[in-house]
């Protein structure tokens, strides 16, 4: 099933949890990066896992395999279920995150390609497939695959079979929900929903491509 992922990137704890609370009926999952945590901390956190959804890490962590272990540590510790890092450090600093999250029952999502122009400068033209290969090598539980690019998205789900794709880019940067929802197990959408004025009406226009079965 395709889900719907709120990349909640706003700048304090107040409208975080306003907006998880309007738009948590219509969601599968909340991503929070940097500038929700840099706002408001990291136990931010544990008071949006009370509401029941899912909270993946989005940090893209690309560290030495033991600096990557103690982010996971704490990612893990303050009720994430998952975390997203990169795969051009290697294998042993995948494996670190890959590692961690499994033995707190979490996953581990690798960035493969990202969803912004200037992504393609180095994210592409073979190297996106090494990593895909990484992912698999390595057991993490999926890749971070753009929704602007949906027939690379496509190339990248041939090359990890079933493991999931989680797909950044709808909304505010472009990327077509209903050209990326068949091949992907998550869509993530940002300002498109947080910047709304109706944030609840906006994540349930995004519910409708919500996918019982991929392509």
């Amino acid at each position: 099933m395709t889900e719907v992922i709120l990349a909640l990137d706003v700048g304090t704890r107040d409208a975080a949890v306003s907006i998880a609370e309007k738009t948590a009926p219509y969601l599968d999952g909340i991503k929070i990066g940097y500038p929700l945590v840099l706002a408001a901390g990291l136990g931010i956190a544990d008071e949006l896992s009370s509401g029941g959804l899912p909270l993946i890490a989005d940090f893209k962590v690309a560290d030495i395999p033991n600096t990557s272990r103690l982010i996971a540590e704490e990612v893990f510790s303050h009720g994430f279920s998952g975390i997203i890092c990169h795969g051009f450090v290697g294998r042993d600093s995948v494996l670190a995150c890959v590692d961690t999250a499994h033995d707190h029952g979490g996953e581990c999502y690798v960035v493969t390609e990202m969803s912004h122009p200037g992504a393609v400068d180095f994210f592409h033209g073979g190297i996106a497939e090494r990593i895909a290969a990484l992912v698999c090598e390595t057991g993490a539980d999926g890749i971070i695959a753009p929704a602007t690019r949906p027939e690379r998205t496509q190339l990248l789900r041939t090359l990890i079979g079933t493991r999931k794709i989680l797909s950044p880019g709808v909304g505010a940067q472009g990327g077509d929900p209903s050209a990326i929802a068949g091949i992907v197990d998550g869509i993530i959408v940002g300002r498109a929903i947080y910047e709304s004025e109706d944030p609840a009406g906006a994540a349930e226009q995004y519910a409708q491509f919500k996918s019982p079965s991929r392509n």
